[in-house]
């Protein structure tokens, strides 16, 4: 066989993409601030990055519908209030800026395996509700039972019926606060605990309850 008809013989013909010119991801991106409610302290939460807008992919619709988690904490400069996770969803963006609402919120795993404890009697609710602005929302709430005063017995738990009573009531708390505000109104009342303190004193009467909290929300339908 004549020399340079076999490419596989020839000198350097096994070499594929020689030629091939190696481009850099990220020189075809750019970034992004995802800026935070005014509901915050703190706007400007993180950088997101995204490509740029070539033909007819546009950076703008890629960013849109993003959901960030962030910790309370570090949204209010408050480490009080790092047992709360807050999920923001980019609903617009604005030259360099993502501008996001709320779209949940959630309890931290070793916050909730702390408060629960032998003796005592775990109780859970939950609701759908729709704010003023027509934001649909499933809110959980939690509550525990603890020792009445002046008694001498180890455990303090509540019977199935003090229990559905209970529950009855803080469904009806959580259902009562939501339709009368907005959800940037509501999102106030979910970070100082105000559902979860009205509900420890609306329910005292039927059992003491303690660590009160609106543990979860999530955003079904904007």
């Amino acid at each position: 066989m004549a020399v340079g008809k076999n490419k596989r013989l020839s000198k350097g013909g096994g070499k594929r993409g020689k030629g091939k010119k190696i481009v850099d991801p990220y020189s075809r991106k750019e970034w992004y601030d995802v800026v935070a409610p005014g509901n915050f302290a703190v706007r400007k939460v993180c950088k997101t990055i995204v490509t740029r807008t070539t033909g007819t992919k546009i950076a703008s619709e890629a960013l849109k519908g993003r959901v960030f988690e962030v910790n309370l904490a570090d949204l209010n400069k408050d480490e009080s209030q790092g047992h709360r996770k807050v999920r923001l969803r980019v609903e617009d963006v604005s030259g360099k800026n993502c501008l996001t609402n709320f779209y949940g919120m959630d309890f931290t795993t070793d916050k909730l395996r702390s408060l629960v404890k032998k003796w005592q009697t775990f109780i859970e609710a939950h609701v759908d509700v729709k704010t003023l602005d027509g934001y649909f929302l499933r809110i959980f709430a939690i509550a525990f039972t603890k020792k009445r005063a002046n008694t001498t017995r180890k455990t303090c738990y509540a019977q199935t019926a003090q229990i559905r009573r209970i529950r009855a009531k803080m469904m009806s708390i959580m259902i009562r606060e939501a339709p009368n505000s907005e959800l940037k109104d509501l999102v106030n009342k979910f970070v100082p605990g105000v559902i979860g303190k009205e509900i420890e004193k609306s329910c005292s009467s039927i059992y003491p309850l303690q660590n009160c909290f609106v543990r979860k929300v999530k955003v079904l339908k904007t």
